[in-house]
Formats: structure tokens, sequence, C-alpha cells
């Protein structure tokens, strides 16, 4: 009796799993979209920083340097979900599908708007590792992504996109 008791539990937990992401995506807070894009923010900024500093050490342009960082921001803002999801149990397969539909428009408005800002501040894409401008306008950019793409995270969660669909396996 208890394991049938148990089976109907999973069961309905499992067929309940997309009523409960649309229940708690109704509910969407701003605390919840915050969690969501500072989970996106760390991924996008060791891939910036770390591109913006290989692509500024090796002496290369602004277009491969940009160009990599981009890469490198998607590269471990997929792997922080990877991460996550996999430890849930989940297979390699369908934990990336679940990556790329977490975290793709997250990742791609805050590449967005943080490229932007630097390619607009003055003088910004010519600033070496050792100027203060090269941080300050870095770290300026993410803040004004992260800002920017909270309400985004916001809108995608409370349709149950974006991190909504990671949800489930934070449980």
């Amino acid at each position: 009796m208890e394991h049938e008791a148990h089976a109907h539990h999973d069961q309905h937990e499992h067929q309940g799993s997309t009523e409960h992401q649309h229940q708690h995506a109704g509910a969407t807070s701003w605390q919840t979209a915050v969690q969501a894009t500072l989970h996106c923010l760390t991924g996008c900024a060791i891939g910036e920083v770390l591109g913006m500093m290989i692509g500024t050490a090796l002496g290369w342009g602004n277009a491969p340097t940009t160009v990599l960082a981009i890469v490198l921001a998607f590269f471990f803002g997929y792997s922080l979900t990877l991460r996550g999801v996999l430890k849930a149990g989940l297979g390699f397969r369908a934990a990336f599908r679940v990556a790329l539909a977490a975290d793709t428009l997250s990742i791609a408005v805050m590449e967005l708007i943080d490229n932007g800002v630097i390619v607009l501040w003055p003088d910004a894409m010519d600033a070496e590792l050792a100027d203060a401008l090269f941080w300050i306008s870095l770290a300026l950019s993410l803040v004004i992504a992260f800002v920017i793409t909270v309400p985004v995270n916001k809108w995608m969660i409370g349709r149950g996109k974006g991190h909504a669909v990671v949800h489930q396996y934070h449980h």
C-alpha cells in the first residue's frame, strides 16, 4: 500500500510538473527573476571577463576579442545550468536541451546589452588590462545588462519558459 501511494505520488508529481510550472509562472516574483538573472549573470560574467582578458592580453582586435567573450559567456552560462540539471539525474542530451531552453534568450539579451554598452562607451574598446577603464566599463556593462535582463527573465518565467524549465530540477 505504501509503495502504491509513493508510486502514485511520483506519477502525480511528474504529471504535475508542467502544471507546477504554469502555477509558479503565474505568480512569478521579482525575486525569482532576480535569482534566475543572477545565475545567468554568473556564467556570462565568467565568460565575458575571461574572453576580454584573453583577447586583450593576446593583442587581438576588438572583433575577435568580443566574439571570444560572447562564445565563452554562452559556454559558461550553459555549463552552470548543465551542472545543476545533470546533478538532478537527467541525461546529457536532455540536460543540454533544458539548458538551451532555460538560458538562450537570457544570455543573448545579457550579451547584447553588455557588449553594446562597451562598444558605445568612449575608449572602452581600446582599454588595456592595466587600465581602470577596462575594468570599470566591463563591470558597469554587466550591471546594466543585469538590470535590463531581469524583466526579460520575469516575463519568460511568467510564461513557463526560460528558467521556469529548470525550476523543476532544483527540488
